[in-house]
């Protein structure tokens, strides 16, 4: 597990990106819930940290052309993007959030 930021970082109903190394994630916080996913599209490479969270069906939408992303399976349940994105398992520990990256 790697430390990604507090959790003061990222306020509920708001994603934000963070950067590891190469990895680039979009960190979402849905009512005290945590959802990590590959930060880019897989239509184009567009920021997803940068789309709208839809809290309801626990998906984020592509800035660009509208795509939605499952932040549970990173599967997209719309147009243009037909490939996933990754997901990543987040825990808190305390007031930290860690993000559990395969070495």
């Amino acid at each position: 597990m790697t430390r990604l930021c507090s959790i003061t970082d990222v306020p509920t109903g708001e994603v934000r990106r963070f950067e590891l190394g190469n990895l680039v994630v979009a960190v979402a916080n849905i009512d005290g819930h945590w959802y990590a996913i590959a930060d880019t599209c897989s239509h184009q490479n567009v920021s997803l940290a940068d789309g709208e969270l839809r809290a309801g069906t626990l998906e984020i939408e592509c800035p660009k052309h509208g795509s939605c992303f499952s932040l549970e399976t990173g599967v997209p349940s719309s147009l243009p993007a037909t490939k996933p994105v990754a997901v990543y398992s987040v825990r808190l520990d305390g007031d930290d959030v860690y993000l559990e990256v395969a070495e």
